[in-house]
């Protein structure tokens, strides 16, 4: 009679600073029954990793969790598992930071749980073989990814079930994969069918039947709570596997000190499989979804797995600029960290939380509080930095081959792109916080599919059990299809837009005007001399017309003011048009010169616009030297989540327009104000 070995293994985490009712659901629904389970049960092992954070939320605000916790530990039942303490991608931040993360999550384990980690938790399983030499040096000696890495790889399926040596450098480490049928198993198969999984690992007396997942499958995704606890799945898997002679529950480290490795291995850069799909453009995304269908599960499980796959984590700061922009801030005070305070170091190791810089099966990037979060420890970390003279500086800030101009008051951090027409990028208030410029652009996402050409689609039903996210249909929402609209620029503000006509509201708003200018999405030459943004372009209608471009900004401590220059070849009427995108908190509660936004505005005449924020406490004031047309609506971006997709207001967007003919100067000063 053959026997397995469980390595069973849990992962939890929550957003660093994430909003506290969120937080306490999760604890209430699933933490916390969870550990009080476990606690009835302490022959059985296995191992657990949560994000520093988190631990410290439980021990602070939830004691009885985390006296479940340290019972278990103390009772040998839990083995704790290390990685980043703010959960970052290791792979996505240099060498010193992730020794510093690892090692701070290390330390608060040895402190508080008396638990020193001798194995790693990938943050959603992204390996590069880069990260072996920090994990090693701070002292850990194994991790965890998925069997995908090793099949996307060209190993074979079959001999999972042990762990393999990978080294970098010479730097040794141990590889453990995890089962994805296990995964997809455990807890939606019933208990008896979760046994038998288990089960099916035990290749010879040697073998392991490697799990670890997201704890949050076990009471806080859709129908998990009741299944997992009120219908008594977890009592009745743990119980089984004690009672089954052919199983042992097993610890980690034990199962690396007691049984040999299965041999070398060297692994692709990669995480999960839908993360290599997420990561790839929408047209990628479809595309390589529907090649998997061509080629079918069959041939795809057994050999298409090694040749047909996405892209990788790093992509997603190719798909969305805006978070290669957060990524690149945080890199570049990374680098010149030996400048920054003990309170700005720790506010830039926060800022390596991955949430907000990715995107899949939940909001991730599409969080305005993600964001909001990721923003605030960003200004944290500028405010220290702050003097009384205002300081400005010419580098390429998000690596694009095009230098940011980066000015840096006593009250503000503003960032403005030569890559697109001298745009406002960042408009950070020190005081607050709060980046007025943290928007979000409009993009097909590959999901939309399913709300622009919808399918029936029919659960799977288990024989016993409940259905995961990965099979659930999404809920759709008739009205979703229309306020699928896609830009073709950045939202930034100062976006200089000419027409043959006036901007109507519904061009506006549908992205839909027709642009014969080239300057809201094009290179501007920065003229440090001058402190202006200059590009010689045109207008383009029965030929191109010359037209020229320059735009001066001037600064104060709460203000700036921008000069525009317009001069084109161009004899007759055109129309121009000014556009600003600014983040709210709640866009739908903002006041526009006295009024609600709503689902849109447009008035005449307006040389002065206040955008009033009571929650921030602060008001946005625009004054223009002429009078102009306005509109402005609510920015809505369409997502999707772990069980619908969701509509999620992300700024509101105006546009300034007047006419002109051959020549346009304007000054416009933006002020930030008391409310």
């Amino acid at each position: 009679m053959k026997k397995v070995k469980l390595l069973f293994g849990v992962h939890m985490h929550q957003p660093v600073d994430n909003f506290g009712d969120a937080v306490d659901e999760a604890i209430e629904l699933c933490y916390a029954p969870f550990f009080a389970t476990m606690r009835e049960y302490p022959e059985f092992r296995f191992a657990v990793h949560s994000s520093g954070w988190l631990l410290n939320e439980i021990k602070t605000k939830h004691p009885k969790v985390f006296e479940d916790m340290l019972y278990l530990t103390k009772k040998g039942a839990i083995e704790w598992v290390g990685a980043g303490y703010y959960e970052p991608i290791l792979s996505a931040i240099n060498s010193l930071d992730a020794q510093a993360q690892i090692n701070k999550l290390s330390r608060y384990l040895e402190k508080n749980l008396k638990s020193s980690p001798k194995g790693a938790w990938l943050t959603e399983r992204v390996w590069e073989s880069s990260v072996i030499p920090d994990l090693r040096a701070c002292g850990l000696e194994y991790v965890v990814v998925d069997d995908y890495h090793f099949l996307s790889s060209g190993f074979d399926g079959g001999a999972m079930d042990g762990y393999y040596e990978s080294e970098a450098g010479g730097e040794k480490i141990a590889l453990f994969p995890i089962s994805a049928a296990l995964r997809y198993a455990l807890p939606f198969f019933g208990v008896e069918r979760s046994v038998e999984a288990i089960l099916k690992c035990a290749k010879d007396e040697d073998s392991a039947a490697i799990i670890f997942d997201d704890l949050e499958k076990f009471g806080l995704w859709p129908k998990t709570h009741a299944w997992v606890y009120e219908k008594g799945w977890l009592k009745g898997f743990v119980k089984a596997v004690l009672a089954n002679e052919q199983i042992e529950t097993m610890h980690y480290k034990e199962y690396l000190e007691t049984h040999r490795s299965k041999g070398l291995a060297y692994l692709n850069n990669t995480s999960y499989f839908e993360m290599g799909e997420w990561s790839l453009k929408s047209h990628q995304g479809l595309a390589l979804e529907a090649l998997k269908e061509r080629l079918g599960d069959e041939y795809f499980q057994k050999d298409g797995i090694a040749l047909v796959k996405g892209g990788i984590w790093k992509n997603f700061f190719i798909k969305y600029h805006e978070s290669n922009y957060i990524h690149k801030r945080m890199m570049h005070h990374s680098k010149h960290q030996n400048e920054l305070k003990k309170g700005a170091l720790e506010a830039l190791y926060k800022l390596q939380t991955n949430d907000v810089l990715w995107h899949g099966v939940f909001g991730g990037l599409y969080l305005p509080n993600l964001r909001d979060n990721a923003y605030r420890y960003l200004l944290e970390i500028e405010n220290s930095l702050a003097k009384k003279k205002t300081a400005t500086s010419f580098l390429d800030v998000d690596m694009d081959g095009y230098e940011e101009f980066k000015v840096l008051t006593s009250e503000l951090s503003l960032l403005f792109s030569s890559r697109y027409g001298g745009q406002l990028m960042e408009f950070g208030s020190l005081e607050k916080l709060f980046n007025w410029q943290n928007t979000l652009m409009r993009r097909h996402e590959a999901y939309h599919e399913k709300i622009l050409h919808p399918k029936e689609v029919v659960p799977k039903m288990h024989e016993e059990g409940i259905e995961s996210i990965h099979s659930d249909a999404a809920v759709l929402d008739a009205t979703l299809k229309g306020d699928l609209v896609y830009d073709w620029h950045p939202k930034y503000s100062f976006i200089d837009h000419i027409g043959t006509e006036a901007f109507s509201f519904e061009a506006f708003k549908r992205a839909s005007y027709h642009e014969v200018g080239d300057f809201a999405n094009r290179p501007f030459v920065f003229d440090e001399q001058r402190m202006a943004f200059k590009r010689e372009g045109g207008v383009y209608l029965d030929k191109k017309y010359d037209t020229f471009c320059a735009k001066r900004y001037s600064f104060e401590t709460k203000s700036f003011s921008l000069a525009l220059e317009l001069q084109s070849e161009y004899a007759y009427e055109l129309h121009y048009g000014v556009e600003f995108n600014f983040h709210f908190a709640h866009p739908d509660k903002v006041l526009l010169n006295g009024q609600k936004v709503g689902d849109g505005l447009s008035l005449v005449g307006v040389d002065t616009l206040v955008l009033e924020d009571s929650y921030m406490q602060k008001a946005l004031r625009i004054s223009l030297d002429k009078k102009c047309m306005l509109h402005a609506y609510i920015l809505n971006t369409i997502s999707q989540s772990e069980s619908s997709f969701e509509r999620t207001a992300q700024q509101i967007s105006l546009l300034l327009g007047l006419p002109f003919a051959s020549r346009l100067e304007l000054l416009t000063q933006m002020e930030v104000c008391d409310v």
